[in-house]
């Protein structure tokens, strides 16, 4: 066999002399019949997403620019809108609304007057929810690695909550929270759960740690997994302490895997809507202690659906903000090198060797 038949697909020799050594040359391109073939399976797919997603997003921020049809309040004329400039957007951010005599500031109560509270409540409940799953999700995924008899049974029970479907869960825990439900039961206690504003908030939160911690801990299961245990026992015969070892091995180790637990969850929690909608309707306490900004969007549905479609836009880009930061800032990009410039200095440092060789 002589040396191209041995050669590599994709590769090509260099003659040399007979004292020269004969380096390798890879191919960069790719085959132009290989790129058509890619370009035809991929395709489809992309008008695909294109059409369920792209499309819906170009829509909404189009409606978010025209007025909403209805009567003129001058006039009494019913007109089918027009341009509306940025007025949807200062409607909620500056909580103008109009009126026969200009823009005014939306009187309590109106759904334009209860942006911020719902941008609260939904901070609120992404921010005590998440915590709260991080710290039990954990727990659950360093239970769920050890080796013990029925670590199967034990983790496919544990998935069970997951599996509910979310109506299904709310409705579970209405009953729970009920005046007269298990919860005052076993507490012996005579809180109105779903009337007052903390209680309600708590609910939600309770309902929505109980259905998807598995969730969390499903993930940073996986995380775990991938950690050698050479690591440990190094730590071990090194004298560190289960604690010291969870500090400076598993956590550094598993941060990616967390991190994309976290973003999952936290962008779940920021649509938040059949929980709050089932357990209380939005309302609670002052009629909307527990309004999400997606609730806030059904709510706006009924008066206006162009307005609505700005507040979706404006929430759209708030998730999309959240996102970015964890991506970028919070090492939640596990598609990307870490570390680039490490990369860079090791390609740097190859093509010495390489033409060294040479």
């Amino acid at each position: 066999m002589t040396a191209e038949s041995g050669m590599a697909v994709g590769e090509t020799a260099q003659a040399k002399g007979p004292d020269e050594p004969q380096t390798i040359r890879k191919y960069t391109s790719v085959n132009p019949g290989q790129g058509r073939r890619a370009a035809f399976l991929i395709i489809p797919t992309v008008v695909l997403l294109g059409i369920v997603i792209i499309y819906p997003i170009i829509s909404a921020i189009v409606l978010s620019f025209t007025k909403d049809p209805g009567l003129d309040k001058a006039t009494g004329v019913f007109v089918s809108g027009g341009s509306a400039g940025f007025s949807n957007y200062t409607h909620w951010l500056l909580q103008q609304c109009n009126s026969a005599t200009g823009k005014i500031s939306c009187p309590p109560g109106t759904t334009g007057s209860q942006f911020y509270s719902a941008l609260g409540v939904t901070i609120f409940f992404t921010v005590v929810s998440v915590a709260i799953e991080i710290v039990l999700g954990m727990w659950f995924a360093l239970i769920m690695n050890r080796k013990f008899r029925g670590r199967a049974l034990l983790r496919a029970a544990v998935l069970i909550p997951w599996a509910i479907p979310t109506a299904v869960t709310a409705k579970l825990f209405y009953f729970i929270f009920a005046f007269d439900g298990i919860a005052n039961s076993l507490l012996h206690t005579h809180i109105l759960w779903t009337g007052d504003a903390w209680p309600a908030r708590f609910a939600i939160i309770i309902a929505d740690v109980w259905k998807t911690t598995p969730f969390m801990a499903l993930l940073i299961l996986a995380g775990l997994q991938v950690i050698p245990t050479e690591v440990y026992e190094a730590g071990s015969i090194d004298g560190a302490s289960r604690w010291q070892q969870f500090r400076l091995i598993t956590l550094p180790l598993v941060k990616t895997a967390l991190m994309v637990a976290v973003l999952f969850r936290t962008l779940d929690v920021l649509r938040i809507f059949d929980l709050p909608w089932i357990l209380t309707g939005g309302g609670g306490g002052n009629g909307h202690a527990t309004t999400s900004l997606s609730i806030l969007v059904i709510n706006q549905l009924r008066s206006g659906t162009h307005s609505a479609a700005a507040l979706s836009t404006i929430t759209f880009v708030f998730i999309f903000l959240v996102a970015f930061i964890f991506v970028r800032f919070l090492g939640a990009n596990v598609a990307s090198n870490p570390n680039p410039k490490r990369k860079k200095r090791k390609a740097k440092d190859e093509d010495l060797v390489e033409a060294e060789a040479i």
